[in-house]
């Protein structure tokens, strides 16, 4: 296919949007029967929606039966609220699928442990299997279009591409074994890397298992967000990997966000609406952490949060082990505390630590997480209604701020559009 790729740092309008879609989807004639895998609500900032709003009627004027699946991974179903908020009226109930990570996936192959433990030096060794929902293989789809973000990612370096399908589309297996390899490795190493341990993972399962074999083309976003405006900034659109490297290196200069000295205190925001449990909330500490002064405190106001995990089984875990240390989850992993199909509850639990380096407050609602149970895990507690009198997510402004009293702190609004770095 002829790829297309465009960029524009001061926001691209829905028509170039619409004629892109266009010439995308004038190479390809006699379309049966198509499948649009954008994200899930968590990533609402991405510009699928919008970008799925305007495939799905042109797709469905062409002639050909169109479904969509939202990469959920392990998160939970799109509600009927996000389905309006993201795709508005255009596609029906009736074509959202709804993707069982414990239950729909088929195995494509495996990646040797020879190969895993080179990608991890040694650190990681064992076989991992490569699964995708069933439908990819046999759902009949003559063409599979995956939109989706390229962002800072904790796990995977810089977000989507393959991801989108390995883990939004995955299974316990794939999703247990590349989340503890990237733990393994150093989540500070992967942050914003593009080529980190899972992203070589994920290349290799691509090239062997989907290239040649799926009819997959890949349409990569890069956005940004001022005043509570989103803005597309790059629109990468192609069956190779070259679109996901463009988009990289755009997300790499406009999400990455250079401080110049560590913060004693960070407050950052979790949008109630796209952020309702820790395991997506922590975003806020992945993404914020290499600027938190060694003693330090990161404040996170999580208005929305209710629970630790998107699912129970996460749920029970992170209660059960809480965020207490590398060392500890490593120690209870090596004893099979995690067994062969709950390893990613441990990457998360190392992901979502901070080794004693600082301290985590998370102040949240209490009648929806009380103080309890957010003590129980290992982090500090705060009642948001009280603490956000002096933190006002509406009224701070990115970056430093000074109080009435003198208190300095750098605040980041939407911690999931980016990531934060202070480069000592």
């Amino acid at each position: 296919m002829k790829e297309l790729y465009y960029t524009d740092r001061a926001g691209i309008s829905l028509d170039k949007v619409a004629s892109m879609c266009d010439e995308l989807l004038a190479q390809y004639t006699g379309l049966k029967k198509v499948l649009i895998v954008p994200p899930d609500y968590t990533r609402c900032y991405s510009f699928a929606g919008e970008i799925t709003k305007i495939l799905y009627p042109r797709l469905k004027a062409m002639g050909a039966e169109v479904k969509v699946m939202p990469a959920l991974g392990t998160h939970m179903p799109v509600s009927p609220e996000e389905k309006q908020k993201f795709f508005g009226d255009v596609v029906p109930d009736e074509d959202i699928l709804v993707h069982h990570w414990q239950s729909d996936t088929t195995v494509l192959g495996k990646v040797p442990q020879e190969v895993v433990s080179e990608i991890s030096k040694g650190l990681y060794v064992t076989d991992i299997e490569v699964e995708v929902n069933h439908l990819l293989v046999d759902g009949g789809f003559d063409l599979i279009l995956s939109v989706g973000q390229v962002v800072p990612h904790e796990v995977v370096g810089m977000a989507n591409y393959s991801k989108n399908l390995f883990v939004g589309l995955g299974g316990r297996a794939m999703i247990n074994k590349s989340h503890m390899l990237s733990a393994i490795c150093g989540m500070e190493q992967a942050l914003g890397v593009r080529d980190c341990p899972a992203r070589v993972l994920y290349d290799y399962a691509q090239q062997h298992f989907i290239d040649g074999k799926l009819p997959v083309v890949f349409l990569q976003t890069v956005t940004t967000r001022e005043n509570d405006v989103t803005s597309l900034n790059g629109l990468y659109i192609g069956d190779s990997r070259v679109p996901f490297e463009k988009a990289c290196e755009l997300a790499q200069e406009l999400n990455i966000v250079h401080v110049e000295r560590r913060a004693k205190k960070v407050v950052t925001y979790l949008d109630p609406e796209e952020l309702k449990t820790t395991w997506v909330g922590n975003k806020g500490i992945y993404r914020t952490r290499m600027i938190v002064a060694d003693g330090g405190e990161l404040v996170i106001l999580a208005p929305g949060v209710r629970a630790f995990g998107e699912n129970e089984e996460m749920d029970a875990m992170t209660r059960k082990f809480g965020y207490k240390g590398r060392d500890y989850v490593l120690d209870l992993f090596n004893k099979g505390a995690f067994g062969t199909d709950k390893i990613m509850s441990a990457a998360h639990l190392i992901q979502g630590s901070t080794d004693g380096r600082f301290t985590v407050t998370y102040c949240t609602k209490p009648e929806l997480m009380s103080k309890e149970e957010i003590e129980s895990v290992g982090y500090q507690w705060a009642n948001y209604d009280e603490i956000s009198k002096r933190y006002d997510p509406h009224t701070l402004k990115e970056g430093w701020n000074t109080l009435p009293d003198g208190e300095e702190i750098y605040f980041v609004g939407t911690p999931a559009l980016g990531l934060w770095k202070c480069d000592d």
